[in-house]
């Protein structure tokens, strides 16, 4: 596996296909092999698709202190071998969107799927601090909460709860907990990039009113959503794949 320098320490990344740089960061309780590993043929033929794990996640390293959004975002940025597409899952896509806005000349198109804001509402806070607590206090309660609030209720039936319940990279706790302070609204109208937001119509973790509201903050961005709870990249991979695919490989307007 590449590995990229950062100042808290190397980042492990993929890499596959050819072509321009496809960077696509994974969500919290995630990592770059079980959120993206199966998207990556459907996309490496016309990319060089490139999947960093960041602090606490696959072989990269928590650094300790803090964990910040600043410091997942460079991880990120370091992991880019020149001006990238970059699309981003959950956590991964306000990591996304703080690369944009920060390092602009870095990213030519970007893709947020089921992001947020903020902090913004009740329902938002009281999913991620439950799945907190349980990390904290309850390993089998909290395997559980995972397939319950992360897909819809026909997905869990046909994929089954134990397909679902896979061990979770040692840095989950501290990520949950960042997706509770985390806040780029000042961050999103710096986006220069073109700009998909994806959002899923049942999603009960980060209701989809999260992605419409994401999509209102970003000047100019276009904006989608799918059939599908929050890990839409195994719930929908197929219409995933089709979305990005198509909006990365657009040609720019004025241009034939």
């Amino acid at each position: 596996m590449p590995l990229a320098q950062h100042p808290a320490g190397p980042v492990h990344y993929g890499r596959a296909g050819e072509g321009p740089g496809l960077v696509l960061v994974h969500g919290t309780g995630g990592d770059a092999a079980t959120n993206w590993a199966h998207l990556v043929p459907g996309l490496s033929d016309v990319r060089t698709v490139i999947t960093p794990d960041y602090a606490g996640s696959g072989a990269t390293a928590d650094p300790g202190g803090e964990l910040t959004l600043d410091l997942l975002a460079g991880q990120v940025a370091a992991a880019f071998e020149g001006p990238s597409d970059l699309v981003g899952f959950s956590l991964g896509a306000v990591v996304a969107a703080a690369v944009a806005a920060e390092r602009p000349e870095l990213v030519r198109r970007l893709v947020l799927i089921a992001g947020w804001t903020h902090l913004a509402d009740d329902r938002l806070e009281l999913g991620l601090r439950t799945w907190a607590r349980l990390a904290r206090t309850d390993p089998e309660s909290f395997a559980a909460y995972g397939p319950l609030v992360g897909f819809s209720p026909e997905f869990v039936r046909e994929a089954g709860v134990a397909a679902l319940m896979g061990e979770p990279p040692r840095g989950t706790l501290r990520q949950i907990e960042l997706d509770l302070r985390v806040d780029v609204r000042d961050l999103l109208p710096k986006i220069t990039a073109p700009t998909l937001v994806i959002g899923n119509t049942r999603d009960h973790l980060v209701p989809v009113e999260h992605a419409r509201a994401l999509h209102a903050a970003i000047p100019g961005s276009e904006y989608a959503e799918l059939d599908s709870g929050h890990v839409v990249l195994h719930e929908r991979p197929a219409e995933i794949t089709a979305l990005i695919r198509e909006f990365v490989t657009r040609e720019p307007l004025g241009e034939s």
